[in-house]
């Protein structure tokens, strides 16, 4: 599923206006990228939806890395990190991460990503408050660990948890 609700001609993945039927004017908070998958919030007010995509809404992340992440890449992530946005070098504010266990508690499926014979993995909470094109997955890669799964599992006070894949709960206020 692809975090939009006007099919652009080029994707055959459902959208998400086929989930529910939103009042008029419904508009998804921030994205998920194509192969990124979790928390997404939706709204038909747009001041909102920019009060919670700013620097003052933390978000957090649980990205399954390639390899065993070691402590000088979680220092340089909560640090920042050098990435491309939008063809120029940028910086990214400090984040906080931590390497996790396998988020088994989360409803995630049984996807696999690879086979064990191509070497190890690990998953790392990453929390940021901003939001740039793809920004976690080239956080990653900047550091040596490049992004297989990422979940967005938590906005704000809003959290993942048992949420089932494609559920829809409706709410009448957010609190940051």
């Amino acid at each position: 599923m692809i975090s939009q609700f006007v099919r652009d001609g080029k994707r055959k993945k459902r959208l998400l206006g086929e989930l529910h039927d939103f009042p008029p004017g419904t508009m998804a908070v921030g994205r998920l990228d194509e192969n990124s998958e979790g928390l997404l919030l939706l709204t038909t007010d747009g001041k909102e939806s920019e009060r919670i995509r700013g620097k003052h809404v933390e978000k957090e992340y649980y990205a399954q890395v390639d390899g065993e992440i070691s402590q000088e890449a979680i220092r340089q992530l909560n640090h920042g990190v050098e990435i491309g946005v939008e063809g120029s070098k940028y910086t990214t504010l400090p984040s906080k991460c931590s390497k996790i266990s396998s988020p088994d508690k989360l409803n995630l499926g049984q996807v696999r990503i690879r086979d064990d014979r191509h070497g190890p993995t690990s998953w790392v909470s990453i929390v940021v408050s901003e939001g740039k094109f793809r920004q976690v997955r080239k956080m990653t890669a900047a550091v040596g660990f490049p992004t297989l799964r990422l979940v967005r599992v938590r906005i704000g006070n809003i959290r993942l948890n048992d949420m089932e894949s494609g559920a829809v709960v409706e709410m009448n206020e957010f609190d940051a």
